[in-house]
Formats: C-alpha cells, sequence, structure tokens
C-alpha cells in the first residue's frame, strides 16, 4: 500500500469536491487509484467534509521554486508533466499556471520571442533618445529666452524705459 501525505490528500480531495474534475479524470492524472479516491471522497463527506476548498493545495511554494518547476517542465510533453507533477505533489494546471504568469512577466507570450524584445527594446532606446533630444533643445531655447530677458531689463535699468523705442 501506497502512502500518500496528509496535504496531497488534502489536495487531491479538495479538487474532488470543488466539482471541476471527475474520480475518473484525477485518477488518471495522479496515478492514484480510482477506488482510493472514492474512500478519500466518502471519508471526508463522513466527517462533514472538512477539507476547505478555498485553502491552495499543498504548501505554499516560494517563487524561486515556481520558476525553477517551470524551467524544469518547459521542453516536456504532457505525460512527463504528469509523472513530474505526481513526483512533486503538484497539479499540472498550477505548472501552467506559474508558466503563463512567467511569460507574462517576462512579457514574452505563446507567440513572442526574444527577438521581438530586442527590437521593442531598441525601438524604446530611440524614442527616448528623440525625447532627450527635444529636452535639450527646448532647455536651450529656454536659457536664451531667459538671457534676452534678463538683458532687456538690464538695458532698460541703465537707459530708460524708452530705449527700445
Amino acid at each position: 500500500m501506497r502512502y500518500y501525505s496528509l496535504e496531497r490528500r488534502e489536495a487531491v480531495v479538495r479538487r474532488m469536491l470543488s466539482g471541476t474534475i471527475c474520480v475518473k479524470a484525477l485518477s488518471r492524472e495522479t496515478g492514484i487509484a480510482d477506488t482510493t479516491l472514492y474512500r478519500w471522497r466518502e471519508k471526508t463527506r463522513g466527517q462533514g467534509g472538512t477539507v476547505d476548498t478555498t485553502k491552495p493545495s499543498g504548501d505554499p511554494l516560494s517563487a524561486a521554486r515556481k520558476l525553477a518547476t517551470v524551467v524544469a517542465t518547459f521542453a516536456m510533453n504532457a505525460a512527463e508533466l504528469a509523472e513530474y507533477c505526481r513526483e512533486e505533489g503538484l497539479f499540472a494546471d498550477q505548472v501552467k499556471t506559474w508558466r503563463i504568469a512567467c511569460e507574462q512577466a517576462t512579457g514574452v507570450g505563446p507567440g513572442g520571442t526574444v527577438s521581438d524584445l530586442r527590437a521593442a527594446l531598441a525601438q524604446e532606446k530611440k524614442r527616448s533618445q528623440a525625447l532627450a533630444r527635444e529636452l535639450n533643445r527646448k532647455e536651450k531655447a529656454l536659457a536664451e529666452t531667459a538671457a534676452l530677458l534678463t538683458l532687456r531689463k538690464k538695458a532698460a535699468a541703465i537707459w530708460g524705459e524708452d530705449a527700445d523705442a
């Protein structure tokens, strides 16, 4: 008889009770016999369904561990991913969700590539340089205007207000 940790049992029962997956499909996905899953479900229902379905499955994982899992499973097919998840006590859906979050965080989506990111970065650099040039030009014009106003005031103080006319 195989032993499953309490956290693993709770996570599987929580998933069953959520109604998002049938027992047979969960059995295929997790590798746990369907009779075992039925027994766990009945035991939980007999206790009044004490499993908290809002609690995330398993221990909270650090971002570093989630990223390491995404990297480790990146090139795996569905069968390899399912086996990896069984060994680690995870769900394939969790890993897929983490992968999507990593892709969104880096800005590389399913259709994006590193070259797309480099092109976008080059475009932003050009835009930044153009804005810097425009700011520099405007600062020079403002300094020139301020100098002219200062000279006008000094000329007016020396020669009087009629000097411009």
